[in-house]
């Protein structure tokens, strides 16, 4: 069974309640529910953590390689504009990584740091957004017989 880390960075702990035009009114937890319910239907596992700390999401993605996870999604979030420590972290783990971003970040004129090192980016779809990228992951994994 593939085991996919989600990593929620900076500002997502606050999904529901900031700036609903943009990120809607669903709460982390009626989200994460969502996709635990996804994982159980399509038959991996799923480990969802928050941090609005650039340091607690790199010391979760090294422990998730000694764990054995299979790959990495995650939605930098505010990690996105200066996420240099992340991005070397996530290209020392070596596990394979699709980023989602809520809202589409590119007609909000923001470039992330990490794109670069993405297997594939997911923008712009909302919520919907982090089906589609647990379901590239499952995807690449597998390609790579994992």
């Amino acid at each position: 069974m593939p085991k996919i880390l989600l990593l929620q960075g900076a500002n997502l702990t606050f999904l529901g309640r900031r700036e609903p035009a943009i990120y809607g009114t669903t709460t982390p937890a009626e989200l994460d529910a969502m996709l635990q319910d996804h994982a159980r239907a399509r038959g991996y596992a799923l480990e969802i953590a928050y941090t609005n700390l650039e340091g607690e999401a790199i010391n979760r993605i090294y422990a998730a390689v000694d764990e054995g996870f299979d790959g990495l999604v995650m939605n930098p979030a505010g990690f996105s504009y200066a996420g240099y420590a992340l991005k070397d972290c996530v290209k020392g783990a070596a596990l394979p990584y699709v980023e989602v971003h809520i809202s589409n970040v590119h007609t909000r004129k923001i470039d992330c740091v990490l794109s670069d090192i993405a297997v594939g980016v997911i923008t712009g779809f909302g919520l919907h957004g982090y089906v589609l990228g647990l379901e590239a992951m499952l995807e690449i994994l597998r390609r790579r017989g994992g």
